[in-house]
């Protein structure tokens, strides 16, 4: 894809690139620190990079037609590896994001309903609610030094309360960002048994996994309790995401959630939902402010807009550009592994029963061979007549089981963006660069301090 520019767009900094050779054991030391600093410029060149995983065949699929047969054409033959369910299971139980087969098929066809656009656009004011009350903290902080990150954070996770269960966080949010943080720094990351034993078989860091899932799942259960007691006016329309998903009805059997279902699909939402949202906006607003003339872009678009309804978020096409490349940039989700259940052919690759498929979307964003200058910031990019191959740009993942939630991330994302650029310009206080570190999903390796002036 060709990409005219006028100006030279910026390139932001990235973690310096592994040596092609690398040995294994390198590359363990490295991957619970930082998987994307694990590959070497190699990965950003080929098309298919065929290795060795702990005692199995690897591939790592730059390929798109490829990648459609994994994703989409014969996805029931690949299965989450052990050490993705390790990571998952604890935080997520056996909701969507990691079911599999008639589990899966249920749960997706329960929930879909709760996340098309009509529901979505019904959750548009819990939105707007809280970016008011964001932006009226951060009117009060103009020219102080202010932690964006941390921002955002407690912003997305406002929503996600107001819109899960229309209650603010003001009392659960510490205990639930406790329990994030605590996952994410120890448990959340892959340790070598991790990886060699299987599923059945417990590694040491799984008992410890286990006793965090019990104070986790019943903190969740606490939250469904506290809105089940708030109740819903008989006859009533769904309020918010919890009342959709408790009435949610399976159209072929007719059947329900269970309770223990629904604290799996409530923590998913919850989760799955704020801290990749929280993430995007992150690097959107770290990108606008290293590009100041792509800032006034956002903020000429968003001028004179009310921006509290569907119609006034898709007419923010400049915006939403801007969302797309800073997912291509930085995918919340940096890695996909699939484990091959049975032989098969991918494009003309030959995959073994066991073999490691490595789908790796912060290589496919800036792959040499799929994109124009793949490194820098272009939102124009974005809105080209011609737009990139469908499996070449993975922020939400492709085929049957895309991220159920993009349609509502997408929407939060930009109203989100338009609504804070709208009202302050951006500024960097802090001098230095921001790498990013694959941990869980795409994180800063610290937190920077911005300014932020009123327009």
């Amino acid at each position: 894809m060709n990409i005219a520019s006028v100006r030279r767009p910026i390139v932001p900094p990235t973690p310096p690139r592994a040596p092609d050779d690398m040995s294994f054991l390198g590359k363990l030391a490295v991957i619970r620190r930082n998987m994307i600093a694990t590959w070497g410029q190699r990965a950003y060149e080929e098309e298919i990079i065929p290795g060795r995983f702990i005692f199995r065949n690897s591939f790592i699929l730059n390929r798109p037609d490829a990648i459609r047969h994994i994703l989409l054409s014969n996805y029931e033959n690949y299965t989450r590896t052990p050490a993705g369910i390790r990571m998952l299971r604890p935080v997520l139980g056996d909701g969507l994001l990691i079911a599999e087969g008639h589990s899966w098929t249920f749960q997706r066809r329960t929930l879909a309903p709760a996340f098309t656009p009509r529901a979505t656009a019904n959750l548009v004011p819990h939105m707007t609610a809280v970016l008011d009350e964001t932006i009226a903290k951060l009117d009060a902080r103009t020219g102080e030094a202010v932690d964006l990150r941390e921002t955002m954070q407690r912003m997305t996770l406002e929503i996600a309360g107001r819109t899960m269960f229309s209650f603010g966080m003001d009392r659960h949010g510490p205990t639930l960002r406790n329990f994030i943080m605590e996952y994410a720094e120890r448990l959340g990351r892959a340790y070598f048994l991790d990886m060699v034993l299987p599923v059945s078989w417990p590694s040491p860091m799984d008992f410890a996994r286990a006793r965090f899932r019990t104070r986790w799942t019943e903190f969740v259960a606490m939250l469904i309790a506290e809105r089940r007691a708030a109740g819903k006016k008989d006859g009533a329309p769904p309020r918010d995401l919890f009342d959709l998903m408790d009435e949610a009805r399976d159209p072929e059997t007719g059947k329900g959630f269970s309770d223990a279902q629904l604290v799996d699909e409530v923590a998913t939402m919850i989760l799955a939902g704020h801290e990749t949202t929280a993430t995007a906006l992150f690097w959107a607003l770290y990108l606008l402010a290293l590009d100041p003339d792509t800032q006034e872009e956002v903020a000429s678009e968003t001028r004179g807009e009310h921006l509290d309804s569907i119609a006034d978020i898709d007419r923010q096409k400049f915006t939403r550009a801007v969302i797309d490349e800073t997912m291509r940039l930085y995918p919340p989700a940096f890695l996909v592994a699939r484990a091959a259940r049975d032989k098969d052919n991918a494009a003309g690759i030959e995959i073994g029963k066991g073999d490691i498929i490595m789908i790796a979307p912060w290589l496919l964003h800036r792959h040499e061979k799929l994109w124009d200058q793949p490194n820098a910031f272009i939102p124009k990019r974005f809105m080209s007549k011609e737009p990139p191959d469908r499996f070449a740009y993975l922020p939400f993942g492709a085929g049957p089981r895309v991220c159920i939630g993009a349609p509502f991330a997408q929407a939060e994302s930009v109203l989100a963006l338009a609504r804070l650029i709208g009202a302050f310009r951006i500024d960097l206080a802090d001098s230095n660069p921001v790498i990013p570190l694959g941990v869980v999903t795409t994180q800063p390796d610290h937190s920077p301090m911005f300014r932020i002036t009123r327009r």
